[in-house]
């Protein structure tokens, strides 16, 4: 079983992903993220996003219910459909939905984020949280039955109220339900790099016990993903590639073991 994450950035290539993956034997699940899509999206209609940043230096945008809105437009509308009419043109058959879906993925609200606004320390509450738990018997009907899971946010909480949540997040409960061996993470680079603004500093391997000093080095989103990455090692999951899906054929490469390899 593979989980293939595919990355919101606008660089992606989503139609040489799918061409790759019609290729492919193993059975599969795609989770992916818009988030360029997105920003698009909420700028043209007024409502630029707004990034937070806690107190222990973790990204997050900020998901009032304008944001979850326009996440409702773009993931689930817009990029989840045409991701599900390119698998279906290649002989895929997906079905493409949400975290909201068959409550396929739910989640807890964050109690707040605590962040610094100049020296004063605020609890910032926010339609975010993290997810639990996956809908394993509706999951696995799909995948009996010869669908392919297409799933993105937003997710459920425990008010039956849709939120946000990282997608690297989503991941890790499916790969806890799945067992799967391999994740795939497809971005808009090469790999991790040791210098983010050097595509020649690629780091070709990363052993499981540096996580930990890898996620202390990186700011931000990248940060998170860290995190997210040790957290589906905790749990049983044997390879994660982090590879480029900006190239002809992102999944070929990253299953070769192009990009970096943590194992």
């Amino acid at each position: 079983m593979i989980i293939v994450k595919i990355g919101g950035g606008k660089e992606i290539n989503i139609a040489g992903i799918i061409s790759d993956l019609a290729g492919i034997d193993e059975q599969y699940v795609i989770v992916h993220g818009a988030n360029a899509l997105r920003d698009k999206l909420a700028e043209d209609l007024g409502q630029p996003k707004q990034v937070l940043t806690s107190v222990k230096g973790y990204s997050s945008v900020y998901s009032d219910e304008k944001l979850i809105d326009v996440m409702m437009m773009s993931y689930a509308g817009l990029r989840n459909k045409r991701i599900v009419e390119l698998c279906q043109r290649h002989g895929i058959n997906a079905v493409g939905f949400t975290g909201l879906d068959g409550k396929m993925v739910r989640g807890k609200r964050n109690k707040g984020i605590r962040v610094y606004q100049g020296k004063k320390l605020k609890i910032v509450r926010d339609f975010s949280g993290k997810p639990q738990s996956v809908n394993s018997p509706l999951l696995h009907l799909l995948l009996d039955n010869g669908y392919v899971p297409v799933l993105t946010v937003p997710i459920i909480d425990e008010h039956n109220t849709a939120i946000n949540t990282e997608n690297d997040d989503v991941v890790r409960v499916l790969q806890k339900a799945l067992k799967a061996d391999t994740v795939l993470n497809l971005i808009e680079a090469a790999g991790f790099l040791e210098n983010k603004d050097d595509p020649a500093s690629l780091i070709k391997s990363i052993p499981v016990s540096e996580l930990e000093a890898r996620e202390r080095q990186v700011e931000g989103r990248m940060k998170r993903k860290m995190l997210a990455l040790k957290k589906l090692f905790e749990q049983g999951a044997g390879r994660i590639i982090i590879s480029d899906g900006r190239t002809d054929h992102p999944v070929i490469g990253a299953l070769a073991g192009k990009g970096t390899v943590i194992a």
